[in-house]
């Protein structure tokens, strides 16, 4: 049995979806989110966190009855704890392993640098379900390994001659988050490590572009480096002339999210899960924040 929950929530057997009510789905993305068995009052509080206790836990009883119905145990439930079966293959774990080992440069994972690993993290995690406040928690911190993710396997791909893949998972980055400019710098230097110098140039006047329009700033010295020293041009910070020919397409914006360097959690073996939000009351906080693992 396997549960989707990038791009959308499915839950599927042999490649069969399986029916699942919208509450138990919610419940069933919760615990596999969290990756631990959790007691039943922090489960309710957190998902009915506007709702009395009383409310709440009638509400989790009813998606733990919706569950059962769909014919297969997908919820290891107790008297006091509720856990995902751990039968239950989870494409966010997958995903999420592997971004560790990408950004563990001290070890190789010439095995994990296929499309598939691309594709899984080009992906959001449940874009649609934004209006739950445990959600957006979760969605915002994998948006951020997913970033640093590809940005590795970029830089790795480079390094190991695979420039047509590194061009990709670079290209993947950018669209994920096109304000970031480390996104924008791995993929000029995957460009240039090809020899594409004009393709390079054309990325940095997109990104110059792009934060004028939406921010007002120049890009950073570190990026206007990188054209002169390979392109031979003179005055790399002047923009292409509007209209001219090969010039990158225009990329949407997101909400901008700023981390000094000194704060961004850079991922390393976990995920932290909302745990360390304050709970609603009477929920259980005990135990520690949820975790992908490594």
């Amino acid at each position: 049995m396997t549960l989707r929950l990038l791009k959308s929530f499915a839950l599927s057997v042999d490649q069969d979806r399986v029916p699942i009510s919208s509450s138990a789905q919610r419940l069933l993305a919760f615990l596999a989110l969290q990756n631990m068995p959790r007691s039943r009052t922090y489960v309710a509080g957190m998902l009915w966190p506007d709702v009395t206790a009383s409310r709440a836990n009638a509400n989790l009883r009813s998606s733990l009855w919706r569950a059962t119905r769909t014919g297969h145990q997908v919820i290891d439930a107790s008297a006091q704890e509720l856990a995902i079966c751990k039968h239950i293959d989870v494409d966010i774990h997958v995903a999420a392993t592997r971004a560790h080992r990408l950004l563990d440069m001290s070890r190789p994972c010439d095995d994990i640098l296929t499309a598939q690993t691309r594709e899984d993290l080009s992906a959001d995690l449940l874009p649609e379900w934004s209006e739950n406040e445990w959600v957006l928690v979760e969605q915002e911190q994998y948006h951020e390994l997913r970033l640093y993710a590809l940005e590795a396997m970029t830089e790795r791909l480079t390094a190991a001659g695979r420039h047509g893949e590194a061009v990709a998972a670079g290209l993947a980055a950018v669209r994920a988050e096109p304000l970031r400019e480390s996104a924008h710098r791995v993929l000029m230097n995957a460009h240039l490590a090809a020899g594409n110098r004009g393709a390079a140039l054309r990325q940095y006047e997109q990104c110059r572009r792009v934060l004028l329009e939406e921010l007002g700033l120049e890009p950073s010295q570190t990026l206007r480096d990188l054209v002169p020293a390979h392109s031979g041009s003179g005055d790399a910070t002047t923009p292409a002339p509007s209209g001219s020919g090969g010039a990158a397409p225009e990329l949407p914006t997101r909400r901008i999210v700023c981390h000094p360097a000194s704060e961004v959690r850079h991922p390393t073996s976990e995920v932290r899960h909302p745990a360390s939000q304050a709970p609603a009351q009477g929920t259980d906080t005990s135990a520690p924040a949820g975790t992908v693992p490594a």
